[in-house]
């Protein structure tokens, strides 16, 4: 394997931390005070835009023109450090691992920035790849995969995505990906292992690499 590109909202760090709901409130609120929103269209409107495009984001820039900057600045604008503190164990899992690690994410950098250094591991990711990779459209749309492997001059057939999302990994399986998932087992043929989480990954990775693993 030559890149480990790992999600991260809810795969980096536990779900239970909830950053997700900190999020929500500043999107339904960027939605209602910047975007004019009447409050009680904001709910269905969100299920619409995820359901039709993937994400709010995406909605909101082909509904109400704004500008993807400003909505990504003001609904990362949170305080990760209320619930996130080191995790050594992944330090220790991304430091034995030899092979180099991504962050891969629907978020802003920004926001991934604040999580990998809330949790003390900034400095073992090689890069981030964020929601501009492929002009803010987000996974699972094949797109960003194609531009984070096309930037890294490596095709998917080396790759290993961790992920939460089944939905993420059902098109990094199509492209060639090993797919491992974070968090409640799922039976499908396109998850190759599932992890509690993501410092117990170096024993599979490893079989991969040395070609032992199925």
């Amino acid at each position: 394997m030559d890149a480990i590109l790992f999600d991260l909202d809810n795969t980096l760090y536990p779900a239970e931390k909830d950053l997700f709901s900190l999020i929500d409130v500043r999107i339904n609120r960027y939605m209602e005070e910047i975007v004019s929103i009447l409050p009680e269209d904001v709910d269905g409107l969100r299920r619409r835009y995820w359901s039709d495009y993937g994400t709010t984001l995406q909605g909101l820039i082909h509904h109400h023109v704004i500008d993807p900057e400003d909505y990504l600045d003001y609904v990362h604008a949170i305080d990760v450090g209320q619930r996130l503190s080191h995790d050594t164990d992944l330090q220790e899992t991304l430091r034995e691992l030899n092979v180099p690690c991504f962050i891969f994410t629907n978020g802003s950098q920004g926001h991934a920035r604040r999580v990998m250094s809330a949790l003390g591991v900034d400095e073992l990711f090689s890069d981030v790849f964020d929601i501009r990779i492929a002009g803010y459209v987000p996974k699972p749309n094949p797109a960003p995969y194609r531009k984070v492997m096309e930037a890294l001059g490596i095709p998917g057939e080396r790759c290993v995505m961790v992920e939460d999302s089944c939905e993420n990994l059902r098109t990094a399986k199509q492209l060639g990906m090993k797919t491992v998932l974070i968090g409640q087992p799922q039976h499908h043929n396109f998850i190759d292992a599932h992890l509690d989480r993501p410092a117990d990954i170096a024993p599979l990775v490893k079989a991969w690499s040395s070609g032992s693993g199925s």
